[in-house]
């Protein structure tokens, strides 16, 4: 068999599969939406919020199943809060929550009302870091980036809740915020710096 026969008979093998699965594109599309159809949320499920969000007051629409995250990142544009796993096991997501730290994917927007919410956005004063920020410049608490402002909403609990007694605990505490990079050093010499 020559090469231009086995090339041949390639192609129109090729060709024919393509042709006969393009029969069947829309019918499958079809089933496809159909089924998605049925996830759609009817307008009914969309409620009213009034949210306070780093000292600033927003008034939306939003879907009852939708995340904390998914509001501060889709509908607000505060996208510092960063959605890793999606599934509250990696920690960037972390914001606080009447000052206490959250995973704002776990987090429905429809239990927020009435609550203060703090972003990374917020932590700081204008032009101003927050005490933070600046020892995770200072000692290189971050290599990308990606996790670090949820690593700094955590430190700052983990200062303000006083679980910085030793390497141990502070290690301890910041357990549920994961470092791809394995900056973790740095952010155990940036947490004790800034309980100093």
């Amino acid at each position: 068999m020559s090469l231009n026969q086995s090339f041949s008979r390639r192609f129109f093998l090729k060709t024919t599969s393509f042709t006969a699965a393009l029969a069947f594109i829309p019918k499958g599309v079809r089933s496809i939406y159909e089924e998605v159809k049925r996830f759609i949320v009817p307008s009914k499920d969309v409620i009213p919020l009034m949210v306070s969000i780093n000292k600033k007051e927003y008034s939306i629409k939003a879907d009852t199943r939708t995340t904390l995250l998914d509001l501060l990142r889709e509908d607000l544009q505060l996208t510092g809060t960063k959605k890793g796993c999606d599934h509250g096991q990696c920690g960037a997501c972390t914001v606080h929550i009447d000052g206490e730290r959250a995973l704002s994917c776990l987090t429905l927007a429809a239990m927020i009302p009435g609550k203060e919410i703090t972003t990374i956005e917020g932590l700081s004063e204008g032009d101003k870091l927050h005490p933070m920020q600046e020892a995770f410049l200072e000692c290189d608490g971050f290599q990308c980036g990606y996790c670090t402002p949820g690593q700094i909403m955590s430190a700052v609990s983990c200062v303000k809740e006083g679980h910085t007694g030793s390497v141990a605990e502070i290690k301890e505490f910041m357990s549920g915020n994961l470092c791809r990079c394995g900056a973790y050093n740095g952010i155990v010499e940036s947490i004790q710096k800034v309980a100093k």
